[in-house]
């Protein structure tokens, strides 16, 4: 497996547009479609809040598939927590792309991301849904302007590709992703589209995914909250020529599932490199712990502790807000048995002061990526989380998300 440039219009069969119809104030593209040339394979994750919004609970109810034509997502608008009129407006949505591309509303998924308890401009939104099948395109170009329609908060787009080989036939790979806010495991405010032209079947890319998510979107936190339209929709086109994948025990569909979680490391560590506000893109690792559940828990807490991530803003090694963390996790350790790393640099040895080099320390803190290690001693389970720093500029961002 390589990655590759590209987009998530590059696998075969697969066209996509981003357009501006109105629904964000700045003017800036707000509609994106990818569509399947023929009728795909597809499977999906969602957010487990309760709460979820209604172009969300739509495509829920329509996956797993194998006849999926295209995914329409809005932004600027999250169709969430309006009623009975959120249902139809999602409805409504499908069925301005389908009527374009001359298919039927249920091989149409859809996707809304944005504030929550706005109807949708519904005349706006057909409107784009039109001008976006009118213009649709193969090519990388196209899939930037769609990963462009779906930005909200974000500073930079997310979009990965790789190739590998299956049967003797390359096999393509695609993803593009939104989210930068409100992003904590159990999917996040994060939208992603994963493409494929391998021949696999629907219940493959069901299994496979659940798998890839939890190691990848499931092991970011920007701010501990999730969201309610969360969701990683997958398309495969089945047009590579490879022989069909059906097990994940195969050679390739093992090659298949690393492809799609190198995919979607590159878009996890993405969205947590542009959390709101931040200045560095910092992992969490821990090690040694007795269960995965513990080694889980220790990096949820690290990852999601306030303190820990303004110490981090600040370039300082304040160790003792990591370990402090790692203590109230609810993971069963030995406190007199932790060590604690940043970078290559220990800072804590056996749960006890450790002289260290300052300057040292304040130089890798200064990275625009740092890792923070925790190791506890007292088993074989490891695990590791993606989070960023707390700035100033996420409470600006934040507090004043609507204006």
């Amino acid at each position: 497996m390589k990655t590759i440039d590209g987009s998530i219009s590059t696998p075969k069969g697969f066209r996509a547009q981003g357009v501006a119809c109105g629904l964000k104030k700045n003017g800036n593209p707000d509609l994106a479609l990818v569509v399947c040339d023929v009728p795909a394979s597809a499977a999906g994750v969602f957010t487990r809040n309760l709460v979820k919004g209604h172009s969300l609970q739509r495509t829920i109810r329509l996956l797993p598939s194998s006849h999926v034509r295209a995914v329409v997502v809005n932004s600027g608008n999250a169709n969430a927590c309006v009623g009975p009129q959120g249902d139809a407006d999602a409805e409504s949505m499908a069925r301005a792309v389908a009527d374009a591309l001359g298919c039927s509303s249920v091989d149409v998924l859809t996707g809304s991301t944005g504030v929550i308890g706005l109807p949708l401009d519904m005349d706006k939104v057909s409107v784009g849904a039109r001008a976006a099948v009118a213009s649709l395109e193969a090519g990388a170009a196209a899939g930037h302007r769609a990963e462009a329609a779906i930005m909200t908060t974000d500073l930079v787009p997310k979009e990965a590709c790789a190739a590998f080989d299956a049967g003797g036939h390359d096999v393509l790979v695609a993803g593009m992703a939104k989210g930068s806010g409100m992003i904590h495991p159990d999917m996040a405010t994060m939208i992603a589209v994963i493409t494929t032209d391998a021949d696999v079947s629907s219940d493959f890319l069901y299994g496979a995914m659940r798998k890839v998510a939890d190691r990848t979107f499931n092991r970011v936190s920007v701010d501990g909250d999730t969201s309610v339209c969360d969701m990683c929709v997958v398309l495969a086109s089945g047009l590579a020529g490879n022989p069909r994948i059906t097990s994940a025990a195969s050679e390739d569909g093992r090659r298949l599932s690393a492809a799609l979680e190198a995919v979607c490391t590159t878009l996890a560590r993405e969205i947590a490199r542009d959390g709101e506000g931040a200045t560095k893109l910092v992992e969490v690792r821990c090690e040694g712990a007795t269960s995965a559940d513990d080694a889980y828990k220790v990096v949820l807490a690290v990852a999601k502790s306030p303190l820990v991530k303004t110490a981090f803003f600040g370039e300082d090694a304040n160790w003792g807000r990591i370990l402090t963390a790692a203590g109230y996790s609810g993971a069963q350790f030995d406190p007199r048995k932790v060590d604690v790393f940043l970078g290559d640099l220990q800072v804590c040895s056996g749960g006890a002061a450790l002289p260290f080099d300052e300057a040292a320390a304040k130089a890798i803190l200064h990275e625009r990526e740092v890792t923070a290690t925790i190791r506890l001693g007292v088993g074989g389970f490891s695990d590791r989380i993606w989070t960023c720093d707390f700035s100033y500029d996420y409470v600006k961002i934040n507090g004043s998300y609507r204006s």
